[in-house]
């Protein structure tokens, strides 16, 4: 389908790949919207609204969408709670429920037949209309959005880390010897934690890249995965891909769960404390 057609380009022997980047549909003086960030605002206005709606008279036997929304939000509970504890996931379960909700929505919300194949184009001789620009694009296909999500992350789990041990509990758990030892083994076991507490950083600064790359990655695989099936035999393009969108329902899935999981996990990893050690209140 098209929305409008634009100027005729060279004829390409071979079907181009999806982009890596989004594309750009339209300027708000110098702030530049692209068919990605338009899909987040579509997914995350949707949300909000039917979180309001479902919210908005509770009923004491919750039917229909407030059913569904109890549902969901409790069985996000009572698994992140089985994961990281009771105590963790009263601080932090407004998070991981959210990040989860979103990632796995604007996931399937990319699925939906008419987003990457509706926008602006050309005819090819056969009279074929292929699509240059779309005017919707998968919101976790852009690398601008999955970043930002870790680094909102990575940003509260410095809050949550000195907030469970304080600065010199934090360093002391990064940096500190484990277990006990005395003389010459204590000052060998100082040296080795304190190198290995030194790629811990390392490792700590990497998590937003990897888990940017992670969502990323595999949501831009599927999108070319897609994109091939539909274009494999043109005759049975809406046939072929059926099977692959089905799996691509369950890579939402899973890839929401994935990063949930991840960032629940590290932040255990910082705020539990030591066995024999109360916790900072």
């Amino acid at each position: 389908m098209a929305i409008e057609a634009e100027e005729t380009p060279p004829v390409q022997e071979e079907h181009e790949v999806v982009p890596l980047k989004p594309q750009e549909i339209f300027h708000i003086g110098r702030f530049t919207v692209t068919n990605s960030m338009l899909v987040t605002w579509i997914v995350a206005a949707g949300l909000i609204v039917f979180a309001q709606s479902a919210t908005r008279n509770i009923k004491p036997i919750p039917d229909g969408k407030q059913n569904f929304w109890e549902w969901l939000v409790e069985s996000l509970y009572n698994f992140l709670e089985s994961v990281i504890g009771s105590e963790l996931v009263r601080k932090t379960f407004w998070f991981f429920a959210t990040i989860f909700i979103f990632i796995l929505f604007v996931n399937w919300f990319g699925l939906i037949p008419g987003v990457g194949t509706i926008g602006w184009g050309h005819y090819d001789p056969n009279g074929v209309f292929h699509v240059d620009r779309p005017l919707l694009r998968g919101g976790n296909a852009d690398l601008n959005m999955t970043f930002a999500m870790a680094a909102v992350f990575f940003v509260l789990w410095i809050y949550w880390a000195l907030q469970a041990q304080g600065p010199g509990g934090l360093i002391l758990h990064l940096f500190g010897p484990k277990g006990e030892s005395k003389g010459f083994m204590k000052l060998v076991m100082i040296v080795i934690f304190f190198l290995v507490g030194l790629l811990e950083i390392v490792s700590i600064l990497f998590r937003p890249v990897s888990l940017s790359f992670r969502l990323y990655g595999n949501i831009y695989a599927g999108e070319n995965m897609l994109e091939v099936m539909s274009n494999l035999v043109p005759s049975l393009s809406w046939l072929i891909p059926i099977p692959f969108y089905f799996m691509e329902l369950l890579v939402g899935i899973v890839q929401a769960l994935v990063f949930m999981l991840l960032t629940a996990v590290f932040t255990l990893l910082i705020a539990q404390h030591e066995p024999g050690h109360e916790a900072h209140h």
